[in-house]
Parts: C-alpha cells; sequence; structure tokens
C-alpha cells in the first residue's frame, strides 16, 4: 500500500490550493505511476491483432533491421 502523508497549502479563505509530500513519498509515486504506464501500455500492445512468428524469424528481422542490436 501506498503510505503518503500530505501537508496542505491553504489561501486565505482556508481552501487547499496545493500539496507537500516528503520527497521519498515523491519519488515512490513516481515509480508506481511509471509501472501504471507499463501497464497500460502493454494492455494497449496486448489487444492489438498480431502475427504469430517464430523465435528464428524473429531474430532474423531483428538482424535485418539496423535499430536494434542483439
Amino acid at each position: 500500500m501506498l503510505s503518503v502523508h500530505p501537508q496542505y497549502i491553504v489561501d486565505e479563505t482556508a481552501k487547499q490550493q496545493a500539496v507537500i509530500i516528503q520527497i521519498n513519498e515523491w519519488k515512490n509515486i513516481l515509480e508506481k505511476l511509471e509501472m501504471l504506464d507499463d501497464i497500460e501500455a502493454y494492455d494497449k500492445e496486448k489487444n492489438k491483432p498480431s502475427e504469430v512468428i517464430s523465435f528464428t524469424q524473429a531474430i532474423k528481422e531483428i538482424k535485418e533491421n539496423k535499430s536494434f542490436e542483439i
């Protein structure tokens, strides 16, 4: 579970305007967001139709594409 202990900055009417959190809590939030981005990207890609090719064919195609290195 993500543990956060926010402190709020309020205006003259006591309306919350901003949040202050500890740097280690912020880094933890960023790490969780990056993981969520990865999960969302995976889910998006896995739902696309794809062609199944053999491992050997995949290696051949990667070697032919100069932007990839093995």
